[in-house]
């Protein structure tokens, strides 16, 4: 079962992940929970910095930042994403999200295939605001088609190599099945989702109608990004979201 925890200085819960990212974040009562993106990907430092300058602006502290949507040139090695996460974590303890042992922030990032980065960057940001409503408000990690686990990705990726039909049938299913597993630890499922992103090169199209449209997970449409995940061998991504607003910075 999931391990979820309460960040009170951002104003939500989180489940427990590894040290770089959370599988997800819930906004507490009296929060809610807003999206913003950039017009283009902004370079790390860059991105970390007009982070900074958006919540100083609406009068909300670094730490509540619950979400980032990172952007890479290319996927990496294992060692080269371990370096990575490295580098990225370090901005997180500097604003106090670290100061629990955990890290509370959900993320994902993703490789475009085409147009990319020349240099890591941030592409959206979630974040808590004070807003009185009972309506859910989340935003769930990014997963590929790997396992939770120990060991390497290749060890832990379903149907590794696989880019057939049938082969990316099942890296979705699992995937689909990680969302609903990371939703339902907060109590909610697809119903209370307002935006779903996709990331893969390979085709969906045998799969999107029974595996994706029939659980509920396009109901408010699917964004499809022709990008690949951010570790060499993995095929298949995604994330979803319920927030109380989206804007472009």
């Amino acid at each position: 079962m999931a391990s979820v925890l309460t960040f009170k200085p951002g104003g939500y819960r989180f489940i427990k992940g590894p040290f770089q990212y959370s599988a997800g974040a819930c906004a507490l009562d009296g929060f809610g929970i807003e999206r913003a993106r950039f017009r283009e990907p902004q370079p790390l430092n860059n991105g970390f910095a007009s982070v900074e300058r958006h919540l100083k602006s609406i009068g909300r502290p670094t730490q509540a930042i619950c979400g980032f949507e990172l952007r890479s040139p290319e996927p990496f090695t294992d060692a080269g994403f371990q370096a990575f996460n490295r580098v990225y974590v370090q901005t997180l303890e500097r604003w106090g999200l670290l100061a629990l042992g955990d890290n509370p922030v959900a993320r994902s990032n993703v490789c475009p295939e085409r147009r990319k980065p020349a240099s890591p960057s941030v592409y959206a940001f979630s974040y808590t605001i004070e807003k009185a409503d009972k309506h859910p408000s989340f935003v769930i990690a990014g997963s590929g088609e790997a396992q939770e686990g120990t060991g390497s990705y290749r060890e832990r990726t379903v149907r590794f190599g696989d880019t057939s039909p049938e082969g990316m049938r099942e890296k979705a299913r699992y995937v689909l099945g990680e969302m609903e597993r990371r939703m339902d630890a907060f109590g909610f499922a697809w119903p209370e989702v307002t935006g779903v992103n996709l990331y893969t090169v390979f085709n969906i199209h045998s799969f999107v109608a029974d595996e994706i449209a029939d659980r509920g997970a396009m109901q408010h449409a699917l964004s499809w990004f022709f990008a690949r995940p951010p570790v060499q061998g993995l095929d298949y991504e995604m994330d979803v979201r319920s927030v109380r607003g989206e804007i472009i910075l």
